[in-house]
């Protein structure tokens, strides 16, 4: 405790010392060093002068500063209170709002909310020694609009309640005066007499204010000179007489320096000391008219961040200088002490340009001081008996918290402390708090002048104190509630949503005001009515400098009586304020345009809502009061975002706590929900040039992605009133309202097929391709070494080949040892557990070959058995297969003891491996009694998580193989590369059946290959020159993401696309454009053919519906191939509704959709209603219904949903065509008819497929596709990879893949929120951040969205953030 009480040396520092901190300045403003660099060793130089206190970390001394000698141990207590009150902002102080604000909470219950779940790496912030030293400022974006490198003082000199004695004395040598005023360098120093202006008053002062700038060799009549804080807005000035241009040499010496690196063509004056030369004797500055010429220009951020420039003429620069005289009542050798920015606003109009004209005595108290030394001012007023002051209620709050154990102090000289954001509502309770507090010392209550100003209309109005002829101060108690509404009721301080305001006094001598509407014409308001003050004048702005158009709205407008009536001749300026005129002509300002959020149809000021966050308990837990808050408009209307910083040590608990805490607030005093409360960690939001936070800036970071709060809470649910009416559906439609709403009208059906099948069934040749055994065997007999299939390894190296006879062989071995080591039976079920290979085909011929029905099953990953293992077991049991086929490793892995710790390896039913089957024929090869036997199963899983699977009789198999070669014009002299997965559906099909049954050979590429070699698949098909290829999604992606920069290494390497004339993607979904085209725009430099690329489709009733083959050989020739795939633009909002609008390219909400591909040969396609079951329209969405020979039989079974799917393959129309048998695909689409011609001369009838009717979500009435969402997701910011989508509890939950820092995550929750409310007007429950590759993809490239699901609620998915939204 003694070491605490331990006083600081009072001694100054050194020469040398004081030389060092200049230069690093000078360094800092020049941008040679850092900030953390400045202050490293800024801390360094001051070390030995302040010594450390034990135990406390450097940066946060600031909030734990040692008493000064004045002050003894006892007072520990008191000197705690009064940091605590230090990390809020006093500008927004109202006891009166405080206890509103508590009562309000006090009425809400405890209630129970969703903690955001947090990963342990997210929650570790940087230490609180890389934060920039705190600034205890909270200054609105006015206070300065341009962003510049912070220029803060070290954390060793931060202000607070004890600055220390001799620091005041050190830094006051620092207080310099403008170029009117004297120059205090020494603590005892005494103002000097001021250079004598032009004596006479009028055209005359304009002659001073000329000659002022005239002796700084600036000519007036070639370009207005800049006073303002900067023409660029990273400008790296600090103060005007250092000038520091980035890429100027060190040392430079001319006075007038050339363009810089980085800067327009600019000249560059710099008018520091012995860069000035004195100019001629004979030299007199021009006189200036006092005329419309402008004097100088003042620039300005809007609320939308960007920066226009007021210029101000000679004359109004003059008129407002007499008014200020006049109001003020100025007088010649009066001292003003100012601390406001001298460069621009009210600074410049009293501290520069009014001073000089009155002759008067500036002292200038530079910002910097002021963070150092908060009482440096009040000292000046005290020491130069100053008669008026110039500060803002920032500066009255840091005195406050300053002046405890200062004596001496005397403001009786004051006869005007002009505050110059009184027209900030809560200036008020500052002013009072100072006057409590320093009424004792002299300040008398009539002298405190709030005043009101704007950068378009200067000085709007200002208190005039009684000797001045002012009427009385008065305030008013106004319900926000009303003021929400633009009206004026008067409330009582009891109540809980009130603001107190107080006047600003009259309106300027000579100036006339009124208040006009907000919006649209500006029309007189009511006296009870809030609005926009208007000025005419002729001390006003004059235009927007080369803004023609706005100039006119704001400086020219012509208010009007409700009759339509100008109210004067003269136009009036607006202001940007929002007020009322009260008794004896008082103005009132309730708050700012800029800081206007308009929530459907009630009016918020932004300030109002940050007194309120600030009164919530606890107080400290907001890092210096930093809040921002601001509107975002998202679905047509603004939306509230508040922004604070929060304390290094606040915990998460608290964090949630205070947000919930904050969200009830206003919620009870405003009556509005807040859309989305972010935390950032302290310090690092955009700052303002005098420390307040920048608040356009602040902005759109969130919009951007780029804010990175460490905390944030989405109320979309509560904030969100103006979403569209949830659809209501219709009572049951009978088929006779759906005959009248949908043909009568002249409608075509929906229905189209393929071409007619030849009638071959009467011939030898049909017969004998009915069943695929009878056609190996035919081939092996007919052209023995005709090659069948090639199996490429990674290196892309041959390791297995088959011809026809070797296969028929291999085959009849597996058939042999079946019969005699399986001692399996006619019609038994054999599950193949193979890799893809020329192994899984044999021993699929081999099931044939004895009749036995084969599963192909995808073997288990031997990393991950624990999740593919059990799908393998459960695939075999639900087949019932009497027998498992696979290799010698595959045996091993099934009977593992890794394998025993995910399944019961004890009831796996015989494992026969097919690597050493001796070389045996089969006794008899077995024909089927008839084609309707079942050929085999084929299981699958879908993307909603059901596994089924699907009966293939010989006749189906048989007629499948016709279609694909028909269509595809497939013979034994062709040959194709297929690089999709042999287990299911089309791809099984392609790789087992199409080559034995047509005849061509198969370039096998296993797409587990591309995981080590990406150009495996392009370079076998360049280096076979294969005609068609196919591929899956997840191949086409892989290529295009790992091949997008290796083209021109391919080329070099000799990989020519040039030869394919089609590349199918075999998938079981909508058409990926997007993917297709950036494959085809991709690989065009290696030749592949801009038409080339083309969809296919088919699903678990009909693996194959649609093939669009491209142009080839005789087909080509005849022209009987068929037209180009089409792509329609359709509205996604129809789409929602059932309903299919065709748009134009471009259309707000439009959705490219392009044709499946061309219905196969003896396929049938009819459009039928989901819940009626009666076909539809040309043009209509519904459920696409399939006829063909192909068709599966039915289920085998269906895994968990059996009930659901017992009409797949037995539907029947409604009504029309009630004979057919029609499967049902499970997929919504439509169909159109084209303006193109097909093979027999017919127009084309496109196929376009939706999306699969089990993954609809139904929200709001309304059926939703998900990936229409997830695109839209994809699409809101960069580091978003990958999305999927599904709704648990009627909520929807939004899974992100994240592919950047974790410390971003956060950024990502509002945008995602955004986007989907702005595209699909739907509120997001849930938001859940990820790592890449957490969202599961089949081997189709399909997302497993119900797998994803059910990791979410299992908690599997290690999130790194999880987002509730409320």
């Amino acid at each position: 405790m003694a070491d605490r009480g331990c006083p600081l040396e009072a001694a100054p520092l050194p020469a040398e010392v004081r030389e060092s901190l200049a230069e690093l300045e000078l360094e800092l403003s020049e941008g040679d060093i850092t900030q953390k660099g400045y202050e490293k060793k800024r801390a360094k130089l001051l070390a030995r002068y302040v010594p450390l206190i034990q135990g406390v970390d450097p940066s946060l001394q600031a909030e734990s500063r040692i008493p000064g000698p004045s002050q003894t141990t006892a007072s520990a207590p008191q000197q705690q209170k009064s940091r605590s009150t230090n990390s809020r902002d006093e500008r927004f102080r109202s006891d009166v709002h405080t206890e509103a604000v508590q009562a309000a909470l006090a009425r809400y219950k405890e209630r129970k909310m969703p903690m955001p779940s947090k990963r342990r790496s997210v929650l570790v912030h940087s230490s609180v020694e890389t934060y920039t030293p705190p600034d205890t400022s909270s200054a609105s974006e006015d206070e300065g609009s341009f962003r510049r490198p912070g220029r803060l003082t070290s954390t060793l000199l931060q202000s607070h309640s004890s600055v220390e004695p001799w620091l005041d004395r050190v830094i006051q040598g620092s207080s310099t005066s403008s170029s009117a005023s004297s120059t205090s360098s020494h603590p005892g120093g005494r103002p000097t007499t001021a250079p004598s202006a032009a004596a006479t008053p009028g055209a005359a002062a304009a002659i001073a204010l000329t000659g002022l700038a005239a002796h700084t060799h600036i000519d007036l009549h070639s370009a207005p000179p800049d006073v303002t804080t900067g023409l660029m807005e990273h400008s790296h000035y600090e103060r005007p007489q250092v000038a520091s241009v980035r890429g100027v040499p060190r040392g430079y010496s001319g006075s007038v320096l050339e363009t810089a690196d980085g800067w327009p063509p600019l000249t560059w004056l710099v008018i520091d000391g012995k860069h000035l030369a004195k100019p001629p004797k004979d030299w007199h500055p021009l006189a200036q008219d006092a005329g419309a010429r402008t004097a100088y220009i003042e620039y300005k951020t809007s609320k939308e961040g960007s920066t226009v420039g007021v210029t101000v003429s000679h004359a109004s620069l003059l008129a407002q200088c007499r008014a200020l005289t006049q109001a003020c009542g100025y007088s010649e050798a009066e001292t003003l002490t100012n601390v406001l920015d001298f460069k621009r606003d009210a600074g410049l109009w009293h501290g520069v340009l009014t001073s000089v004209v009155n002759r008067m005595h500036v002292v200038s108290v530079p910002y910097a001081l002021m963070k150092v030394n908060p009482l440096s001012w009040i000292q000046k007023v005290c020491s130069y008996k100053a008669q008026a002051a110039l500060v803002k209620s920032r500066d009255m709050h840091w005195s406050l918290l300053a002046q405890r154990g200062q004596r001496d102090i005397s403001l009786s000289s004051l006869r005007m402390l002009i505050v110059a954001d009184g027209a900030n509502p809560w200036s008020i309770s500052s002013c009072d708090a100072f006057l409590n507090v320093f009424q004792s010392r002299g300040l008398r209550p009539e002298v405190i002048c709030p005043c009101a100003s704007s950068p378009e209309a200067l000085t709007v109005a200002i208190r005039r104190p009684p000797d001045l002829g002012g009427p009385p101060p008065r305030k008013a108690v106004l319900s926000m509630h009303g003021l929400s509404y633009g009206v004026i009721r008067v409330d009582t301080e009891e109540k809980l949503s009130v603001l107190t305001v107080q006047d600003v006094g009259q309106a300027m001598p000579g100036a006339n005001v009124c208040v006009v509407k907000v919006e649209g014409t500006p029309y007189l308001c009511k006296t009870d009515e809030v609005g926009e003050i208007c000025v005419n004048s002729s001390a006003t702005g004059t235009a927007y400098y080369g803004l023609l158009g706005i100039t006119k709205n704001i400086f020219e407008t012509v208010p009007v009586t409700a009759e339509g009536v100008p109210v004067s001749d003269r136009p009036f300026t607006r202001t940007g304020l929002l007020g009322f005129i009260g008794p004896d002509n008082l103005v009132f300002i309730v708050g700012k345009l800029d800081g206007l959020m308009v929530v459907g149809v009630r009016r918020h000021n932004a300030d109002d809502v940050v007194a309120t966050a600030l009164a919530v308990e606890p107080m400290k837990f907001v890092y210096r009061g930093r809040i921002a808050v601001f509107s975002v408009t998202v679905l047509h209307d603004d939306r509230i975002v508040l922004v604070a910083e929060q304390r290094p040590d606040a915990s998460e608990e608290d964090s949630f706590q205070w947000m919930s805490r904050v969200l009830q607030a206003v919620d009870s005093i405003h009556q509005v929900g807040v859309y989305c409360l972010a935390l950032v960690p302290a310090n690092t939001l955009p700052k303002a040039p005098l420390g307040g936070i920048h608040i356009s800036e602040t902005k759109q970071r969130f919009l951007e992605g780029m804010l990175h709060p460490c905390n944030v809470l989405m109320c979309p649910h509560t904030c969100v009133t103006n979403l569209p009416k949830p659809r209501q559906k219709q009572p049951e439609v009978g088929p006779a309202s759906m005959i009248v709403g949908n043909l009568v009208a002249g409608k075509r059906i929906a229905q189209a097929s393929g071409r007619e099948l030849a009638h071959l069934e009467d011939s030898d040749q049909a017969r004998k391709f009915l069943f695929l055994a009878d056609v190996l065997q035919w081939r092996a007999h007919t052209t023995p070494d005709h090659p069948l299939f090639l199996l490429l390894n990674a290196k892309g190296t041959v390791t297995s080949t088959a011809t026809c006879v070797q296969l028929h062989k291999r085959a009849e071995r597996v058939a042999a040892a079946l019969t005699e080591k399986g001692r399996l039976s006619v019609g038994d079920h054999v599950a193949l557990v193979y890799p893809p290979g020329v192994d899984l085909i044999a021993a699929f011929y081999g099931c044939l070959y004895c009749g036995c029905v084969p599963v192909t099953v995808r073997p288990p990953h031997p990393q991950n058995l624990g999740t593919t293992l059990p799908t393998v077991k459960m695939i075999v049991e639900v087949s019932k297969s009497a027998c498992v086929l696979t290799t010698q490793t595959i045996a091993r892995l099934l009977k593992s003891r890794e394998a025993a710790a995910a399944v019961d390896v004890r009831t796996w039913p015989t494992v026969l491996d097919t690597d050493d089957i001796p070389k045996k024929k089969v006794a008899g090869i077995f024909r089927p009694p008839s084609p309707d036997v079942l050929a085999y199963l084929d299981f699958s899983v879908s993307t909603t998580g059901i596994l089924a699977g699907v009966k293939m009789s010989h006749a189906a198999t048989s007629a499948l193989c016709r279609s694909i070669k028909l269509q595809c014009e497939l013979y034994p002299s062709r040959q194709i590369a297929i690089c999709l997965d042999p287990y299911c559906g089309l791809g099984f099909a392609l790789w087992c059946l199409c080559s034995v049954y047509s005849g061509h050979q198969s370039v096998l590429v296993p797409p587990l290959e591309l995981e080590s070699n990406v150009s495996l698949w392009l370079s076998a098909v360049s280096q076979y020159k294969a005609r068609v290829t196919f591929c899956s999604y997840s191949v086409m992606e892989m290529c295009t993401k790992g091949l997008g920069a290796q083209t021109g290494v391919l080329r070099m390497k000799g990989v020519n696309l040039s030869c394919v004339r089609t590349c199918m993607v075999v998938a079981e979904e909508r058409p990926r454009i997007t993917l297709t085209q950036s494959f085809s725009k991709l690989f065009k430099d290696l030749g592949l053919p801009a038409r080339a690329v083309s969809t296919t489709f088919g699903c678990r009733v009909n693996v194959a519906i649609c093939l669009q083959p491209n142009r080839l050989g005789k087909l080509a020739e005849q022209g009987t191939a068929g037209p180009d795939p089409t792509t329609v633009y359709v509205d996604m909002r129809a789409l929602r509704h059932d309903r299919v609008r065709l748009v134009e390219r471009g259309s707000p909400h439009s959705l490219p959709l392009m044709e499946s591909g061309k219905i196969l040969p003896g396929v049938k396609v009819i459009i039928a209603h989901t819940e009626t079951k009666g076909p539809l329209g040309d043009s209509h969405l519904g459920e696409i219904w399939v006829s063909s020979p192909h068709n599966a039989t039915g289920y085998y079974t269906v895994y968990g949903e059996e009930a659901l799917h017992a009409d797949h393959f037995s539907a029947r129309l409604s009504f029309g065509d009630t004979q057919t048998i029609w499967a049902r695909t499970g997929y919504l689409g439509f169909l159109r008819r084209t303006e193109l011609t097909d093979a027999s001369g017919e127009r084309h009838d496109a196929l376009y497929v939706v999306g699969s009717l089990d993954e609809t979500l139904e929200l709001r009435g309304m059926r939703y596709h998900p990936i229409d969402i997830e695109t839209s997701v994809i699409r809101a910011h960069r580091s978003i990879a990958e999305c999927a989508v599904f709704t648990w509890t009627n909520l929807l939950v939004v899974v992100v893949e994240l592919d950047g820092l974790e410390q971003d995550a956060l950024d990502l929750v509002a945008l995602v929120t955004n986007v989907v409310l702005e595209e699909h007007y739907l509120v997001v429950g849930v938001v859940v951040i990820v790592d890449p590759g957490v969202i599961p993809i089949n081997s189709r490239g399909e997302k497993q969205r119900m797998h994803l699901r059910d990791g979410f609620l299992a908690d599997q998915l290690d999130p790194i953030y999880v987002a509730y939204n409320m």
